[in-house]
């Protein structure tokens, strides 16, 4: 593993940044997130078709650019940093990394290009009513008709399951846990949003009844591939996490010099210094466990669900951390509508629990070293 980037992934970075701030600004963020949809389908086309940002790690040979992990890692940093609006989390960090992960030769060819291109949106199901991330959560059954196999029953807190074009679905055969893909406006299958914290990242409920589905990879051993894509998907939102935890720790210093009491910036206060140093000193940790993740990823390492917990606990309370001091630091503003603090208070709070909190997390690493 080389531990830096490069000059590619450096300027991989810029010209994301660039794209974003034009992109993704305070005031788009706000509009987009009063929407049904959340996001901007012009954009999206930007994204997906101009820059390859969606097939950015997928093999050339179902339509990608086969670049690697650690380029998604500085790509969702960016993305976390500005908040953005956009169904790209749920097609890339989830419903590619299962299609790649699931073994389906026969999938991957109908599926990856039309995600890689941003012709389609893609999303996987597999928390239920519990909220709930591991294997013996999947309760929703498949069951085999002449006609192929049937899904009933519902899933939650489906990321963009509204929008998107493709469902990859955790049910339970008779064999055990199996993935099965759903196209949009099967019959009975109704997506619903759901009313969120975080309005950025949008949510959906979504029903099955006894809705036509197409088994990917084997019957009974889709759990494999389910968890590392959680292991992945933990790694992409770590990434995030840490993106916006800078933001937040940038604006916050830039206030504490800007904003005087008594005569002089209330960056000088002693109180407030300790904050800013404590907040740092998070954020650069976080940064380093996100980073190290992303490389292990990169490598298909057999340490990935262990960094992938690690990264994702501490990325997780760290960015909490930082979102709510930024609060305090900014004082009576920072509880206003108006002031974007809030905005990164609730991302921070949404990706904190999204696959499992910092807890849960502490305690799949405490079953995987041993302790």
């Amino acid at each position: 593993m080389i531990f830096a980037f490069s000059v590619e992934q450096d300027e991989l970075r810029k010209s994301v940044r660039k794209f974003l701030e034009d992109k993704s600004p305070e005031i788009e963020v706000r509009r987009l997130m009063e929407t049904v949809d959340g996001y901007d389908p012009a954009v999206w086309q930007q994204m997906t078709e101009q820059m390859g940002l969606a097939g950015m790690a997928i093999p050339e040979q179902y339509g990608g650019s086969g670049f690697g992990y650690v380029e998604l890692t500085v790509v969702f940093e960016e993305m976390g940093r500005a908040l953005l609006c956009s169904p790209y989390f749920s097609t890339v960090a989830l419903a590619a990394n299962l299609l790649l992960a699931s073994g389906d030769e026969s999938a991957k060819a109908d599926y990856l290009p039309t995600l890689a291109s941003g012709e389609k949106i893609g999303t996987v199901a597999l928390a239920e009513a519990t909220g709930r991330w591991e294997e013996s959560a999947v309760t929703m059954a498949a069951t085999k008709s002449k006609s192929g196999w049937l899904l009933s029953g519902e899933k939650s807190f489906v990321t963009d399951g509204h929008l998107a074009d493709l469902v990859l679905v955790a049910a339970r055969t008779k064999a055990g846990v199996s993935i099965f893909a759903v196209d949009k406006g099967a019959t009975g299958f109704v997506a619903t949003a759901q009313a969120t914290l975080d309005q950025t990242r949008k949510q959906a409920t979504l029903a099955f009844a006894k809705t036509p589905a197409r088994l990917v990879g084997a019957e009974g051993v889709g759990w494999p591939a389910l968890a590392k894509t959680l292991y992945l998907a933990a790694v992409a939102l770590a990434a995030e996490q840490v993106g916006g935890a800078q933001q937040v720790l940038d604006l916050t210093v830039q206030y504490a010099k800007d904003r005087e009491q008594f005569g002089q910036p209330i960056g000088s206060f002693q109180a407030i210094k300790h904050k800013c140093a404590d907040m740092l000193m998070e954020v650069e940790s976080a940064r380093s466990a996100a980073y190290y993740a992303g490389w292990v990823a990169a490598e298909d390492s057999d340490e990935l669900p262990v960094v992938a917990s690690l990264a994702k606990s501490y990325c997780s309370e760290a960015y909490f951390h930082a979102a709510a001091e930024s609060i305090q630091i900014h004082g009576g503003i920072g509880f206003t509508w108006e002031h974007p603090a809030h905005l990164y208070f609730k991302r921070a709070k949404s990706s904190e629990l999204l696959f499992g909190d910092a807890s849960y997390h502490r305690e799949l690493l405490a079953q995987r070293i041993g302790i």
